[in-house]
């Protein structure tokens, strides 16, 4: 066999690879993106939080991952929008104190609260006191809450702003603690009187949820009527989407694209792993 021949049968061979190869490349691809959007459909997704709603428990540029397995698997929760099918399939209730995401009945955005009431409890607010079937949920003062100014964070009317240690400025709230009928306990933030301290009472429906931010006097929640870009109302069980789970990231909105240094810089280094 001589060397012309040798030549044309491995010029064949490479011919006759590449579109393997580019077939087998875009296998892969397809294979990833069902292995992403399982993932992302049943697993866990990202979140990000772009109020201060939930203080002290999230702050303004956290980004968490949520669990969407635990309440069942609905269009809702499914990445894109998809409107595959009604209900959820192997739906289960939260429980009280759960931190869920939710689509917001009205204009379908993503909303973050806290679970406080389920189908057949009677939920008011007296004074600012929650008061859960009837008795007054223990609300215990402790210390301050104290959180540094900074881009994505300005202090509230019910903060009071003060020197930080580092020369920079700080946020100082009235924090309390709750405790659930269950035993879970949570911090909330209380600016002072204001008219959504007094609510209801109202009982929770079949298939709904009363969920409140734990910024109590900054939060548009279900003691507010459902309308778009505002109060939630008694959400549907069926608009969750997932309970939070863990802080990946959490940032003080410092970063700025073109210094690499600064996205170090403005981490809050102290969240990250927190679990919820």
């Amino acid at each position: 066999m001589d060397e012309k021949t040798v030549d044309t049968n491995a010029l064949a061979e490479m011919a006759d690879k590449k579109p393997e190869s580019a077939a087998s490349f875009a296998w892969f691809v397809a294979k990833l993106a069902i292995v992403v959007l399982i993932f992302r459909s049943f697993i866990f997704a990202p979140f990000s939080i772009p109020s201060e709603s939930m203080l002290p428990t999230l702050w303004n540029g956290d980004y968490l991952l949520a669990a969407k397995w635990p309440y069942g698997i609905s269009s809702h929760s499914l990445p894109l929008g998809l409107d595959l099918f009604d209900g959820r399939v192997l739906a289960n209730q939260p429980e009280a104190g759960d931190v869920v995401i939710f689509k917001h009945p009205v204009d379908g955005s993503e909303y973050i609260k806290r679970t406080i009431g389920l189908p057949g409890d009677m939920v008011e607010m007296r004074d600012g006191q929650l008061v859960l079937n009837g008795t007054a949920i223990p609300k215990q003062r402790v210390d301050d809450f104290i959180i540094p100014v900074s881009p994505n964070t300005d202090c509230a009317w019910g903060a009071m702003e003060e020197a930080a240690a580092n020369g920079g400025k700080q946020c100082r709230y009235a924090r309390f603690r709750e405790t659930l009928p269950n035993g879970t306990s949570y911090d909330v933030l209380d600016f002072g009187q204001v008219p959504a301290d007094n609510y209801g009472p109202i009982i929770v429906p079949e298939g709904r949820m009363f969920v409140m931010g734990d910024n109590r006097d900054n939060s548009q929640d279900s003691r507010f009527p459902a309308t778009a870009g505002h109060g939630v109302g008694l959400v549907p069980q069926d608009n969750l989407v997932g309970r939070a789970t863990v802080l990946m990231w959490s940032t003080d909105g410092g970063a700025e694209w073109l210094l690499p240094w600064t996205w170090f810089s403005a981490a809050r280094w102290s969240r990250i792993g927190d679990g919820l």
